[in-house]
């Protein structure tokens, strides 16, 4: 059997796409099922065949996917020897479909969605998930509705614009319109698959049980991930959860969110130990991906943290930057500065933490910079300039 559960207050609830929060606590629904044997069917290729059983699907239409999991982990070696750090792995989730690891949620968001019979969905982003829900929404056939903050870069609206959803850009706070989605889709029966969609949390799942796989069914000692909402540090926290209940692993890794400094509500709360997030005034990071004033799974983020073990920092602006180069300069990996974060967080907790060499640390690397070369100027890259009759001379003198 199903359902829907509030872990704040326990209360459980049936399985409602268009009842995603405790009308008692306000809090996020994270979604449980009692099946009791779960396996990985590894006979499979697709991600969602494979993780089926940890998953909401009965079933799974191929046909409804984009190709997304199955994501490389890279070994940083380079890295590491510049920066004399243990083994450090990168799961490039930037290699998904629409280049991002929202392709893993909204995945599983848009079978639940076609399952229960919506013709419309839609979502309210900052970028990443805009251009994910409505490349999904484009392939299932279904009316897509992507709301947007209206200082949305237009790189950002070009990368969902580009599948024709109806796409609205809407003046006021960011918060205010995420609550204001959810009325909207119970009073007009769209499926607002936003950040913390118990679907969409559930999809986050794959990059832990696809880690554990990769690892030989091993457990990295560390894994640091973005944090915004709070959902997909959350599923991924779940996936070894389930690990764990189910007689895989014995014990967690040690997980750290990443905020930027400029937009760090939870990672804030977690310093003072308060059970509560306090939404800031303004966000003010080059971390856009990442910049969330009120993040709705907040306070759900901060008791999983401090039940499984963990903590959640932040990073300033040029740190970000200083990780971001050294990803493509080093490894080849052009990431945008929210996925950035997580290489400035390892560099920085690695000062508070005292890390054994053997140590294996996984870094989520979630979008590719190619969907924020605004952050960027030419003038901080080695350009020269040459006529073609000296060009032999400045190629011998480089």
């Amino acid at each position: 059997m199903e359902s829907f559960v509030c872990t704040f207050c326990a209360k459980s609830y049936g399985v409602d796409p268009l009842q995603t929060f405790c009308p008692t606590c306000h809090e996020p629904l994270l979604y449980t099922d009692s099946r009791e044997k779960k396996k990985f069917h590894l006979s499979y290729e697709h991600s969602l065949q494979i993780f089926s059983d940890f998953l909401p699907l009965s079933s799974v239409n191929i046909d409804l996917s984009l190709g997304e999991g199955n994501t490389p982990l890279i070994r940083l070696r380079n890295v590491e020897k510049k920066s004399k750090l243990p083994p450090i792995f990168a799961k490039n989730e930037t290699v998904n479909p629409t280049h991002s690891f929202k392709d893993r949620g909204t995945a599983v968001a848009i079978q639940k969605a076609r399952s229960f019979g919506f013709k419309r969905i839609g979502t309210v982003s900052t970028g990443n998930m805009a251009a994910s829900t409505a490349a999904y929404g484009s392939r299932a056939g279904l009316k897509t509705f992507v709301l947007v903050k209206e200082e949305t870069a237009s790189e950002k609206l070009i990368a969902a614009g580009i599948y024709n959803p109806v796409l609205i850009k809407v003046q006021g706070d960011y918060g205010e319109l995420f609550r204001t989605s959810i009325l909207l889709g119970k009073e007009n029966n769209i499926h607002f698959m936003n950040s913390v969609d118990p679907f969409r949390i559930e999809g986050y799942k794959a990059t832990g049980f696809e880690i554990f796989l990769q690892f030989n069914q091993v457990i990295p000692d560390f894994i640091l991930t973005p944090a915004s909402s709070g959902g997909h540090l959350i599923g991924i926290m779940r996936a070894f959860r389930d690990l764990k209940q189910h007689g895989f692993i014995k014990k967690y890794p040690y997980f750290v969110g990443v905020q930027a400094e400029g937009c760090s509500p939870i990672a804030s709360a977690f310093k003072r130990k308060k059970v509560n997030v306090q939404r800031i005034r303004k966000a003010k990071t080059i971390a856009q991906a990442i910049s969330n004033p009120d993040p709705p799974a907040g306070n759900l983020l901060l008791r999983m943290i401090r039940n499984m073990g963990g903590t959640i920092l932040s990073v300033p602006d040029e740190k970000i930057l200083e990780a971001q180069r050294l990803l493509a300069e080093l490894e080849g990996i052009f990431v945008q500065p929210a996925s950035a974060t997580t290489l400035a967080g390892l560099l920085a907790f690695k000062e508070q933490k005292n890390l054994k060499n053997d140590s294996t640390v996984v870094l989520i690397l979630t979008g590719s910079g190619l969907k924020a070369s605004s952050t960027l100027s030419l003038s901080n890259m080695n350009i020269l300039h040459s006529s073609l009759f000296d060009l032999p001379k400045i190629i011998k003198s480089v």
